[in-house]
């Protein structure tokens, strides 16, 4: 019997979990129960939300630094109450963002050799939000940009360089549970509480296209699939199957794709590698890393192989293109958080040679942006600078954050002044008043009248009631 096999480069693709000893290992990881992956990566360093008596804290470790980690790691530690998730700056590895449950954006310089004691005041603190900030993301092209999104069911830019708030997203109308920016950053894709996926002009804040999403009752995640213009979202269906969609971004009527995953209850979260087209769903509360290979034709989508695990994983985090062991033919290395321990895989294609594998490592992006937060604010375009893995990629030097302090204390006085007008807004006049007045009036009059309808009804059906029993 003959049989066809697809042609691939990564079809033979494996995942190698890291010996102990190269593993980070005693880490007090937090036990809050919100959804993040908990772990961010850079080519230097690795971040990781630890628990802590008071306030909220999380770590930043040296790739180098393996082994059993201290008791008494340094951290940084400015957070009033717990740090629910972290976004290193693409293009500056020595900056990184927090968000937490008291409502506040931190933005923090990592020193030079990273912590070697903990950290209590961060470089810029930025407010606005109302409520506990769940995500933050910095942009893909526009350097200092960075979005953030809260419990307050909004989404707001910053520029960092600044400490301005340059839009403020208020179209979702529940919880904001996953966001991501396109190839070019000029849109923001979200998934929500409302059970909907929404593709989001990043520029004018308002809503390119939506439409309905997974239904089940647990929680979604979204990822956009490179310079393509296909999106992935998992989630789970009615009767809680896990669940895993390709979208179209251009017609949201329908997915392109639906693939039933499996019945497990942990959410899956989605890593996507845009030079070898590989998709990595890695699940919450079980071992199992599954990975697809996306592809042009009526499949889109195959199925290539899965990384096995006794030890569940809390969370995961995915190593910057640039940054893989080319020496070896690794294409993606993911970190995996477990209850105390964070454990690298790494997935390499298996060659015979030595020489460098150009037909799997095409041009990658960089470190360097291609606009800066004003040129993006101002409508130009670009997309990721690439450059070539062949020459060995080395991280930049560390750059300074250079931040106008002059424009940070006018856009603080902007907001005090804002929120002072607002406390002393006048309350309605009389014209409002009585228009108001008369308006819950008519309300209340309809109430009435309908509960004085509901009541005859139910009477008429007590004594229908009663004359069937009597005629049994």
């Amino acid at each position: 019997m003959s049989f066809f096999v697809r042609p691939s480069k990564f079809r033979h693709v494996f995942g190698t979990p890291y010996r102990r000893p190269d593993c980070y290992e005693n880490l007090r990881i937090t036990r809050n129960a919100w959804d993040t992956n908990l772990v961010k990566v850079n080519p230097l360093f690795i971040s990781v939300n630890l628990q802590s008596g008071g306030g909220g804290t999380f770590t930043v470790i040296n790739h180098d630094n393996t082994g059993k980690l201290p008791d008494n790691l340094p951290c940084f530690n400015g957070h009033s109450a717990s740090v629910l998730d972290t976004d290193f700056n693409p293009f500056n590895d020595y900056i990184i963002a927090s968000g937490s449950e008291d409502t506040k954006v931190m933005i923090w310089n990592i020193p030079e050799n990273g912590l070697t004691e903990s950290i209590n005041k961060s470089v810029l603190t930025l407010e606005g939000h109302k409520k506990k900030v769940g995500h933050v993301l910095f942009h893909p092209v526009a350097d200092n940009l960075l979005a953030s999104s809260s419990a307050d069911m909004t989404i707001r830019l910053w520029d960092i360089s600044k400490g301005a708030e340059m839009q403020n997203i208020d179209c979702h109308p529940q919880l904001v549970q996953s966001l991501d920016w396109n190839y070019n950053g000029d849109l923001l894709t979200t998934t929500c509480k409302d059970k909907k996926l929404r593709i989001i002009d990043a520029r004018t804040g308002k809503v390119a296209s939506e439409t309905d999403g997974h239904q089940g009752i647990k929680g979604s995640r979204v990822c956009w699939l490179g310079d393509s213009d296909h999106i992935a979202t998992t989630g789970f269906s009615r009767m809680s199957d896990r669940q895993l969609f390709l979208w179209d971004a251009k017609n949201l009527k329908q997915p392109l794709k639906q693939e039933a995953i499996d019945t497990s209850s942990g959410i899956l979260m989605p890593f996507y590698d845009n030079d070898t087209k590989l998709l990595f769903l890695a699940g919450k509360g079980d071992g199992n890393i599954r990975y697809y290979e996306i592809v042009d034709d009526d499949t889109l989508l195959y199925f290539i192989s899965e990384f096995k695990s006794s030890e569940p994983q809390r969370g995961m985090g995915f190593l910057p293109k640039r940054a893989v062991n080319t020496n070896e033919v690794e294409i993606d290395r993911l970190y995996k958080l477990q209850n105390n321990c964070i454990e690298p895989i790494s997935f390499k294609v298996p060659r015979k040679s030595d020489a460098f594998a150009s037909d799997i490592y095409p041009e990658t992006i960089g470190d360097t942006p291609a606009l800066t937060c004003e040129e993006f604010f101002k409508g130009k375009s670009a997309k990721p600078i690439l450059i070539n893995l062949e020459t060995k990629f080395k991280p930049s030097a560390k750059k300074e954050l250079k931040i106008d302090e002059k424009e940070v204390k006018a856009n603080a006085e902007k907001k005090r002044a804002a929120a002072e007008a607002e406390k002393n807004k006048p309350l309605l006049d009389n014209k409002e008043l009585t228009t108001k007045c008369e308006t819950l009036q008519k309300e209340n009059d309809t109430l009435r009248d309908t509960i004085k309808l509901q009541e005859m009804k139910i009477k008429q059906l007590e004594k229908e009631l009663h004359r069937l029993k009597l005629f049994r």
